[in-house]
């Protein structure tokens, strides 16, 4: 087995292991449930659209991704924030610490009473049009669904569509399987008509290919390793893509929030 295919596994087994043997309940309702939070009121321009990922592992260290959030340089003007792994409780945190407005959908809730998770949007500016989008196939062992979490930011330069999304791992699904989910993505923005941005974590690096394909620019294609040694965590735009060589990286000192690093890329202004 190559290196990174043996290696890649290994990284999925760390987060099914535990659910082995237990499935989680997920949410199969289009609709709901849905949470937002309506604390942004907006902040100083800044050139480009300043964008972040973060997957926090679960939502177990909320208070110290919220510190990275809040002070890191490179992370701490975003004017878009995705989050996976999280909570409703947890995404309501970030987003009070912050300042932030949210919307936020879990795909599903962890078995034995444990806590929903799912992918948040945050933004100083207001979000409308928030919606959960379902994704094909389920993870092996836990049953787990995956979704995206879309959104409208209505920022004074002009709206940009964003989906905050996870798919699913490389233990729970095939290649294949991950690339039928990200093509559910693209589908669904097909028909946008404002600037886009997709972030997550894809669980591939391989991905990226297929969003060129579509038109869409990848800021994060050479930022390197976001967990463990692999680059799984990006940025896709179009429509809103700043010019070659725009400002992209992972925040490798914020090491006490989750096993993940926290992604940023600085965009461009929305296309004329």
């Amino acid at each position: 087995m190559p290196g990174r295919a043996a290696a890649a596994i290994t990284v999925g087994l760390a987060a099914v292991l535990p659910l082995a043997g237990a499935c989680v309940s997920n949410y199969g309702d289009p609709a709901g449930p849905f949470h937002e939070t309506r604390h942004g009121d907006g902040r100083d321009l800044e050139a480009g659209l300043r964008v972040v990922t973060f997957n926090v592992e679960r939502g177990r260290r909320v208070d110290q991704a919220i510190a990275a959030l809040r002070t890191h340089p490179d992370l701490r003007t975003a004017d878009v924030i995705a989050l996976q792994e999280m909570s409703g409780q947890g995404v309501a945190a970030v987003a009070r610490a912050l300042r932030m407005n949210s919307a936020y959908f879990p795909a599903s809730r962890e078995p034995r009473g444990g806590p929903d998770w799912g992918n948040a949007i945050l933004s100083p500016w207001p979000l409308e049009d928030a919606r959960k989008l379902r994704l094909p196939h389920r993870s092996r062992l836990s049953r787990r669904a995956r979704t995206a979490t879309r959104a409208r930011v209505l920022r004074p330069a002009g709206p940009v569509r964003v989906y905050s999304t996870h798919l699913g791992s490389v233990w729970g699904i095939s290649e294949a399987r991950r690339r039928d989910q990200a093509q559910a993505i693209l589908a669904d923005a097909a028909g946008a008509t404002e600037p886009l941005v997709i972030l997550g974590d894809f669980n591939s690096h391989e991905l990226g290919r297929l969003f060129e394909g579509e038109g869409f620019c990848w800021p994060t294609r050479d930022v390197g390793p976001t967990v463990d040694r692999y680059s799984v965590d990006h940025v896709f735009a179009r429509g809103v893509c700043g010019p070659p060589g725009s400002a992209a990286g992972v925040a490798r000192d914020v090491t006490d929030a989750s096993d993940h690093r926290p992604v940023w890329a600085v965009l461009g202004g929305p296309a004329p």
